[in-house]
């Protein structure tokens, strides 16, 4: 138990760890209350189209939460490595630690976990966040007064203005562009779905298509970032680079769906129309009204008996009268 119990003097409160961000779990709440309500719809919905409705609708769902959340995700790319680093400055106590770079559309995380965590008296748990918003060097100024162990303060380091490596230009306007073509995508993605509902199917399928195209155009731009050349990170006697991570799988796997879908519902329209049309429930004609057949009637003759037909009187000519 340390003189502050716990708590670092630099901290207004004791810090604890990251565990998941709130924007993600915001963005996978909203997608699933969205999911449950038109799940809801599908007993209303009669024969195989009940099967596909649900299909579509997940599927949809999931592409879509998948385009907003990569916006604000930070494991685009990632690095790590377990040394001993010294922990503070002007001390020299030696850590052995886990150190972790994550790299984001918006900025960059920086992990720090002691093995174990409790070492000299002290919790060994950081999760920093610096964020391209920001300006680098003001936050790095502000990391300083804090006190934030030297593995952080190293790493964070490279990404200001007067490091080097010079990070900072390539990965903030990557990860700009990126972000930029994302939200591109998200738009696709919702006119595909209200295209979807109409009788223009090949149109959903070209926008599905768009979709995919900006999810890789995404990619693309973030991937940049691998043609400056890379800033080996050192700490102690170890050594490591950043590398592509889930984000940038997961954009990829999303982006190839997209392109089947779009290529299939392309494929299907020009091979058979009426069908694909049928599948997605659009484009019914209302000629059908007119092929239905009700059958043989049925004549009540002792209700025809029971009329009688009266002659219409005759009007006499006016010199009878």
């Amino acid at each position: 138990m340390t003189f502050y119990d716990d708590i670092y003097p630099f901290y207004v409160v004791q810090r604890t760890a990251f565990i998941f961000s709130t924007r993600l779990l915001t963005i996978i709440l909203v997608f699933l209350v969205v999911a449950v309500g038109l799940l809801l719809i599908l007993p209303g919905i009669r024969g195989k189209s009940r099967v596909l409705w649900m299909f579509r609708i997940i599927i949809s769902l999931f592409i879509g939460a998948v385009i907003v959340a990569l916006n604000f995700t930070s494991d685009w790319a990632e690095a790590s490595v377990t040394t001993n680093a010294t922990y503070k400055s002007f001390s020299n106590a030696v850590i052995n630690a886990d150190i972790g770079l994550h790299v984001g559309l918006y900025g960059i995380n920086v992990t720090l976990k002691g093995n174990p965590v409790v070492q000299f008296n002290e919790t060994i748990n950081y999760n920093e966040v610096f964020s391209w918003h920001d300006t680098m060097a003001k936050v790095y100024e502000d990391a300083l007064e804090r006190g934030l162990p030297n593995p952080i303060l190293y790493i964070a380091e490279k990404f200001t203005l007067s490091s080097p490596c010079g990070l900072i230009f390539q990965y903030r306007y990557s990860g700009r562009y990126a972000s930029a073509t994302l939200w591109t995508a998200f738009c696709c993605w919702l006119i595909a779905n209200i295209l979807f509902s109409m009788p223009v199917i090949v149109y959903a399928g070209y926008m599905m298509l768009a979709t995919a195209a900006f999810i890789f155009f995404s990619m693309a731009s973030f991937s940049t970032i691998m043609n400056v050349p890379q800033c080996v990170f050192s700490i102690g006697t170890a050594s490591f680079e950043a590398e592509y991570s889930h984000s940038f799988w997961l954009a990829l796997a999303t982006g190839v769906l997209c392109t089947i879908i779009g290529t299939a519902v392309v494929i299907f329209d020009f091979l058979v129309p009426e069908k694909i049309k049928e599948a997605f429930s659009v484009g019914v004609d209302s000629d059908e009204d007119d092929d239905v057949s009700y059958g043989e009637g049925y004549m009540n003759s002792v209700f025809i008996d029971a009329v009688t037909i009266s002659p219409l009187p005759t009007k006499l000519p006016a010199d009878h009268i």
